[in-house]
């Protein structure tokens, strides 16, 4: 297995988890934060569809334009953006070649480069911190009123995957 078709793989194995928590966020408290500083969890949201975004830009442009998103205002409309454009991230890895997935792409903030990697390196970077965002949403649920889902497991609110 290839490091691209591992990363395939990889990633149809997140999305699943990656809507149930979403789905999981109480709508109507999508401007909790457990601290000032701290993402709200619509903030959070907002990230999640970003990256994905971000990721199928890198595919159709060989580059990442990121802007802070605005927060998320509907758990609904988020999953299916989210669900919408990774599917589309997919089609386009699927076709990816070793050139391409080798090739350096510049992550831009306001037009200027502020971080440049590999095609594959940028991959693994944005689902990192995807899951990363994941697991900061998954310790807001429970406070938000809603109930924790399974991701790689059992849960104390979900027993099934």
């Amino acid at each position: 297995m290839t490091n691209l078709e591992f990363f395939i793989k990889r990633l149809e194995q997140e999305t699943p988890a990656m809507l149930r928590v979403i789905r999981a966020l109480p709508a109507d408290k999508l401007d909790y934060r457990p601290h000032p500083r701290s993402r709200s969890a619509g903030e959070l949201v907002a990230v999640l569809v970003a990256e994905v975004a971000g990721s199928v830009e890198m595919c159709e442009k060989g580059e990442i334009n990121w802007a802070e998103p605005k927060g998320a205002t509907s758990t609904e409309q988020s999953a299916a953006d989210y669900e919408r454009l990774q599917k589309k991230f997919l089609e386009h890895l699927r076709k990816v070649d070793d050139a391409t997935w080798n090739k350096m792409i510049p992550l831009l903030m306001g037009g200027q480069k502020v971080h440049e990697g590999t095609f594959a390196g940028m991959c693994w970077e944005l689902i990192f911190d995807a899951v990363h965002h994941r697991g900061q949403l998954s310790t807001y649920i429970r406070p938000m009123g809603g109930k924790v889902p399974s991701i790689y497991g059992p849960s104390a609110d979900d027993a099934g995957m």
